[in-house]
């Protein structure tokens, strides 16, 4: 678990605003549940392991004896969206677009970039099964990054459905499905051969596993012709990249109905997206095999060219709702790795310069005893015009106050001497070029916006 500085606070409030901003415009609403839920309420919905990285909450007052837990911090955003919508949902609409940013807590081992306390980001539509649904929330979470600055990513693409038709196709028994994808996942990594080594260890038996590894070599071939095809137009090229994988899909998944469904879905929502503008960032990649045994639809990840691992992921999640209803509620949703963009942005500077170092537009100085009254009046002044000001707390050397605000980078410092109340005015101080000036005290507000526009 981590403090937070001044600094680190204005940069998640940055990244958090936009989420914020765009997500509303998409007519999603806020929603906000307990950092505490019933104990049994989350056991049992995230696996074994999950159970483990429960943080429990130890029974209290004339139970606290006993030992046991009945409470425990929340463990992700979604089971308590689940929890809601049983609650609530007579009083939510019927399609329920809402999106969550709040601290959750894992009792994971402390490592490099994986915390104990952190904050999710999701945005999920539930009660319309419409393929639309996934556009939108991927076009959401694409406008969400390219306002952030981020311009060379891609949406993943793939759907549940349409990979088990692929691995059935192949020949390859339900039991393997699972270690099959685990090992197809390192293809990057250990090649044709490796990969086929950890099938054969894992007990997929050899002539589905190399119908698999001939299948998804065949895609990588189609990148290269749809190259040719599209000439330099990168846009033109995805679209017909993904054309030419679908098609492919549907041919190698034959009369498989479940994986032909897959694919109808997985058209549907490139139609869709494309209606939305972002279908050159949408990319078909039948390899993504992300939670399958949580996801039932279309599933997703955002991924930078260069940077390893993606900026966020999800899919559709039809069931999760019915585990406390009794009755599936469809439902859709994506979380963005709200830590990993605000890492990555740092270590990139895309941040607005004056974001970390403007902690204060002005700050008012105190020449002495005397004066501290008309320094607070001129502070709330400037205050109610909208800057945001700095008051130094008591009488020093004027020097020393200088040097105060430049250490904070502070661009101006408003000093009211004796010679200054006697004239009506205050001197302004621009601690960038060094230059002072007096300037009528009705006049300080005009005169420092019109300064500071000029530096920008």
């Amino acid at each position: 678990m981590r403090d937070f500085l001044p600094a680190d606070v204005r940069r998640r409030e940055y990244v958090i605003g936009v989420i914020k901003e765009v997500y509303e415009r998409y007519g999603f609403e806020p929603l906000e549940t307990p950092a505490v839920e019933n104990i049994e309420t989350l056991l049992g919905k995230y696996g074994e392991e999950g159970n483990q990285l429960l943080f429990k909450i130890l029974k209290r007052g004339v139970h606290e004896s006993t030992g046991e837990a009945d409470l425990a911090l929340r463990y992700d955003l979604t089971v308590p969206l689940a929890r809601v919508m049983a609650e609530y949902g007579d009083k939510l609409p019927k399609f329920f677009k809402r999106y969550q940013i709040q601290p959750v807590w894992r009792a994971d081992r402390p490592a490099r970039g994986r915390f104990r306390e952190f904050h999710q980001c999701d945005v999920d539509i539930l009660g319309s099964r419409s393929m639309l649904v996934e556009a939108e929330i991927c076009a959401a979470a694409s406008e969400v990054l390219t306002k952030l600055g981020f311009q060379d990513f891609s949406i993943r693409l793939n759907h549940r459905r349409a990979l088990t038709g692929v691995l059935q196709a192949a020949g390859v028994t339900f039991e393997k499905h699972d270690v099959a994808l685990v090992a197809l996942d390192k293809f990057d990594k250990i090649g044709r051969e490796g990969v086929e080594k950890e099938l054969r260890e894992r007990g997929v038996e050899a002539l589905a596993g190399g119908r698999l590894l001939d299948f998804f070599g065949e895609l990588s071939s189609l990148d290269h012709a749809a190259e040719i095809a599209a000439g330099e137009d990168p846009g033109r090229k995805r679209k017909a990249l993904n054309a030419a994988i679908l098609g492919r899909l549907l041919e190698f998944v034959g009369d498989n109905e479940l994986g032909a469904r897959g694919v109808d879905e997985l058209r549907a929502i490139m139609k869709f997206a494309e209606a939305e503008g972002i279908g050159s960032k949408v990319e078909i990649d039948p390899s993504l095999a992300r939670g399958l045994s949580y996801y039932t639809g279309a599933i997703m990840e955002i991924n930078v060219k260069d940077l390893p691992g993606s900026l966020g992921g999800g899919g559709r999640y039809d069931h999760l709702v019915g585990m406390f209803l009794g009755a599936d509620v469809p439902a859709c949703g994506f979380s963005l790795g709200l830590e990993r963009i605000i890492v990555v942005m740092t270590e990139r500077e895309m941040f607005p310069p004056q974001l970390v170092t403007l902690v204060a537009d002005v700050m008012v100085s105190i020449w002495n005893e005397g004066s501290v009254a008309d320094s607070i009046s001129l502070a709330q002044e400037l205050r109610s015009a909208g800057f945001r000001v700095d008051l130094y707390p008591e009488a020093d050397k004027l020097g020393k106050q200088f040097k105060y605000a430049s250490a904070r980078q502070i661009p101006f410092v408003a000093v009211i001497g004796d010679e200054e109340r006697a004239r009506g005015e205050v001197s302004i101080k621009d601690m960038r070029s060094g230059e002072q000036r007096a300037v009528k005290r009705a006049n300080v507000a005009a005169d420092l916006r019109k300064a500071s526009e000029e530096h920008q």
